[in-house]
């Protein structure tokens, strides 16, 4: 039996987020659709694969069998692009790669991690880079791929493709100021003292944006260079923190409000530049690496032992 990748990758989306409509979201499919290669797979493997409830979906024992066996088949089709890749670029021509401070975090060095181990005749030039200044340096042939932000890329005419969640979260000490909140705005975290990144963080200037001319007066008992110091910051007890969800470490006792703003639901999108590599598939597996690294890092984030789940179920 023989199975499209395409359906492989679909369906861990939905096993991941426990949910079609969100598997589909990410996929860029509608629903409907989604469901169709849903039944599809079922029907083809002659077995029920999702357990479908009123709160969203989880697999069946053959599910679970068939999620395991596609995270498989997703790596070693991406080891053997690497493998192949490997023999089609010049060492003297790296490929660029760029994206914001919070892509920077976890997402891109994994990625790199796989995909330098596999590509050892290749190297990667990476930076970090707000999305306008990415967007421009893709569509003017300076760049190969870039992790950048939905809200800011619409309609930039470079193909893009969904690559996870980014959306913002205010964390704080366990137990403390946030205890038994679920979620809160912008303006009452800046009530309390903050923890922050320095000016020139991609992120910073982001929420900054977004905030306009009437943003809170913000006291900010200090400023770091990464989000990694960040969350420890907070987890201690120095201040609150807005964060992207995936910058926390599950395993870290924290509390963890969903930050009501609208603009803080944002996700991730792999964009692509415009160059010629007709002749080269290493884009395409540095590309394949990074989807594997969002979805690792989305599965990580969904484990049972996770303290914290902010990923509302959704009915399908």
């Amino acid at each position: 039996m023989r199975y499209d990748l395409d359906d492989l990758r679909l369906f861990l989306y939905i096993v991941t987020e426990g949910s079609i409509t969100a598997g589909a979201r990410r996929m860029h499919l509608s629903l409907p659709s989604a469901s169709a290669r849903v039944r599809s797979l079922e029907h083809h493997a002659g077995v029920a694969l999702l357990i479908r409830g009123r709160r969203g979906v989880r697999p069946t024992p053959a599910g679970t069998t068939l999620t395991r066996h596609a995270r498989e088949v997703l790596a070693q089709t991406a080891r053997l692009e690497s493998a192949v890749a490997s023999y089609t670029r010049s060492p003297t021509a790296p490929l660029t790669l760029l994206g914001g401070g919070s892509a920077m975090h976890r997402l891109v060095p994994q990625a790199l991690i796989s995909f330098l181990r596999a590509h050892p005749d290749i190297d990667v030039r990476v930076s970090e880079s707000r999305t306008p200044q990415t967007v421009r340096m893709l569509a003017d042939g300076e760049a190969d791929l870039g992790v950048v932000l939905d809200d800011e890329a619409r309609d930039c005419g470079l193909r893009m493709e969904p690559l996870g969640d980014d959306s913002l979260v205010v964390i704080g000490q366990a137990g403390g100021i946030l205890a038994g909140r679920a979620a809160l705005t912008y303006s009452e975290a800046a009530e309390h003292p903050l923890v922050g990144l320095n000016d020139d963080s991609s992120l910073r200037r982001w929420i900054e944006k977004h905030l306009g001319p009437h943003a809170p007066v913000v006291r900010h008992r200090t400023t770091v260079a990464n989000l990694s110091v960040l969350v420890a910051l907070a987890a201690a007890g120095v201040g609150l923190g807005v964060v992207p969800r995936r910058a926390i470490d599950p395993y870290l006792p924290l509390d963890v409000c969903e930050l009501q703003d609208p603009w803080a639901r944002r996700h991730h999108l792999l964009a692509w530049g415009v160059k010629d590599s007709t002749a080269s598939t290493a884009t395409p597996a540095l590309a394949e690496h990074l989807r594997q690294a969002a979805l690792s890092e989305l599965s990580s984030r969904n484990t049972p032992a996770e303290p914290v789940s902010l990923r509302p179920f959704h009915d399908d």
